[in-house]
């Protein structure tokens, strides 16, 4: 349920920023289907904890952790935005270490409910890969760097394995949360 995408017919209204408005359209598509629900989370948002709480209440099964953050781009010779409704997603390097943190802030909540995350949010490599697990991804999402690298996905495995085997853990989960905060 991607909750953190705008809802443009409705004037662009940010309802995933609302953690009442975000359990209400989980609680929704929880009566509507016995599948697997996975909530995707706006990181443009004061509190994501209070927001992931909520929608654990409703009846999601895990999430997606971040979605894009909001952003501008700017034509200077045309005194213009580049985009055409002014305001778009920013991805890529530029949000991982928002991403992380918005992972971190979840993960709190959903390690008491079981609940997995999915971290995405700027992982280009293994290391990046690693670091969503450590502070509390259970798997993640790649999106920007397919397109400089269509095959990348192995890379990042066999770096995510290489690890593993270095650090003596046979399995993701021994490192998921792990993250040694001070």
């Amino acid at each position: 349920i991607n909750i953190s995408c705008p809802n443009v017919e409705k004037g662009g209204v940010q309802f995933g920023n609302d953690p009442d408005m975000s359990a209400q359209v989980v609680a929704a598509c929880r009566r509507a289907t016995t599948k697997p629900l996975i909530t995707k989370l706006s990181p443009n948002q004061t509190d994501i904890a209070q927001n992931a709480r909520q929608c654990i209440e409703a009846g999601t099964d895990a999430f997606a952790v971040i979605n894009t953050l909001t952003g501008m781009a700017v034509d200077i010779d045309a005194q213009k935005p580049v985009i055409g409704n002014n305001q778009g997603g920013l991805s890529g390097p530029a949000i991982k270490p928002i991403a992380l943190l918005k992972v971190q802030q979840v993960y709190k909540v959903a390690q008491k409910h079981g609940i997995p995350i999915i971290g995405q949010g700027g992982i280009m490599t293994a290391k990046d890969a690693i670091e969503f697990m450590l502070v509390g991804a259970s798997a993640v999402g790649i999106g920007t760097a397919l397109f400089y690298e269509p095959l990348i996905c192995p890379v990042i495995n066999q770096g995510i394995v290489d690890y593993l085997t270095l650090h003596g853990n046979t399995r993701v989960e021994e490192i998921v949360g792990s993250l040694a905060l001070n």
